[in-house]
């Protein structure tokens, strides 16, 4: 039996988001539940709804590779064949920036679980949080100037973004929930990100140790493209360098670039349990709550191999406090005030924006 907040979440998903009808055909291609990293509920209550709206669905368990997504010809043929493919895996996610699929344009699912699936996460309107999504990209794109900060003294700056394209918005899939506006490109920006708790990685590649703990916030200063040092305590200091290094000779890539950054616009986005108990999970999902901004890094491409996060950013644009110590206020951007009258679903995640994004229990990043 779907209980009734989960169908919302998945009726979003299938109708919303997908787009689809009755006679239409979904394939959900799902990674092994014993990896933990989905629970084994979620593909079934959304297949089950979708048979109940007269939505053909057909599942596929397929293999995950940490290193690289690999997808069969024949399920490559599938998903062609189908009228919307649903990724239940890290699959998906590993090829969010490949061009090569964007003309099937697959659905990546970052609700993880049931419990996101029928939440304000999952069941706030899909479309709703595309305008929303492109508000923000035109508000940062028209910007003269934008300035970030955070109470641990994360303080950089720079101009308007500078979107290389159009579709530069956009990723080769179609991301569930949409959560997060387009990466800002870092050149032109510059000053110091303070990274607290940890680094990790971006969900790019799942190598090992994934996560680097560091003792005292970490002060990582980046100026355009580049990365130009770190300053704190004397070991994370060593563990930051000895680590990027490490995973830029891993990957034949330069270590110390920095690429592009973003914040989530979903408050309805909850991570209830600490980031350090599983890495992997918490930074494939968590970021879409305002109260995080990223930052790709390692790597001059998005989403990089390292991730940077700061907790509760204060982003100004033009001098406007768009997001005010992890508050994001879609009624200071142009449309934003329209969006959230137009869908009350949006309206409510806003109201009673989730807390929990995987803070420790000093109520920050933390490794322990």
């Amino acid at each position: 039996m779907i209980r009734p907040n989960q169908k919302a979440g998945a009726e979003n998903l299938l109708f919303n988001c997908a787009g689809l009808s009755s006679g239409d055909h979904l394939l959900v291609l799902r990674e092994d539940p014993d990896y933990a990293y989905y629970d084994s509920e979620i593909a079934d209550v959304i297949v089950e709804c979708a048979r109940q709206n007269g939505v053909r669905a057909s599942v596929q368990t397929i293999p995950f590779d940490p290193m690289e997504a690999r997808l069969p010809q024949s399920v490559v043929a599938e998903m062609k064949a189908a009228d919307r493919t649903l990724f239940l895996s890290r699959t998906g996610d590993q090829l969010r920036f490949n061009p090569e699929i964007s003309n099937i344009r697959p659905i990546m699912s970052y609700a993880l679980d049931v419990e996101m699936l029928g939440s304000g996460f999952g069941s706030a309107d899909y479309a709703g949080f595309v305008a929303l999504k492109n508000a923000v990209n035109t508000a940062l794109a028209d910007a003269t100037h934008i300035h970030v900060t955070c109470p641990l003294g994360t303080d950089f700056c720079g101009p308007g973004a500078a979107f290389p394209t159009a579709s530069a918005a956009d990723v080769s899939v179609t991301r569930f929930p949409m959560s997060v506006f387009a990466p800002v490109p870092s050149a032109g920006f510059s000053g110091v990100v303070i990274q607290d708790g940890f680094l990790v990685g971006t969900g790019s590649k799942f190598y090992e140790p994934y996560g680097c703990d560091l003792q005292e916030p970490l002060a990582v200063a980046f100026e355009d493209n580049r990365l130009t040092g770190f300053s704190g305590h004397p070991m994370d200091v060593h563990c930051a360098q000895m680590h990027y290094e490490k995973v830029g000779q891993m990957f034949d890539l330069d270590p110390m670039t920095m690429h592009s950054w973003h914040a989530g616009i979903h408050p309805g986005c909850a991570y209830p349990t600490p980031a350090h108990e599983n890495y992997e999970r918490w930074s494939g999902s968590a970021f879409g709550n305002p109260r995080l901004m990223h930052f790709h890094t390692c790597g001059n491409y998005a989403p990089g191999e390292i991730c940077l996060n700061v907790l509760d950013p204060t982003i100004r644009v033009d001098g406007v406090a768009v997001w005010e110590h992890g508050v994001f206020r879609p009624e200071l951007i142009e449309g934003g005030s329209d969006i959230l009258e137009a869908y009350p679903s949006i309206r409510a995640v806003f109201d009673a924006p989730a807390q929990q994004v995987g803070q420790g229990p000093n109520g920050r990043l933390s490794a322990s």
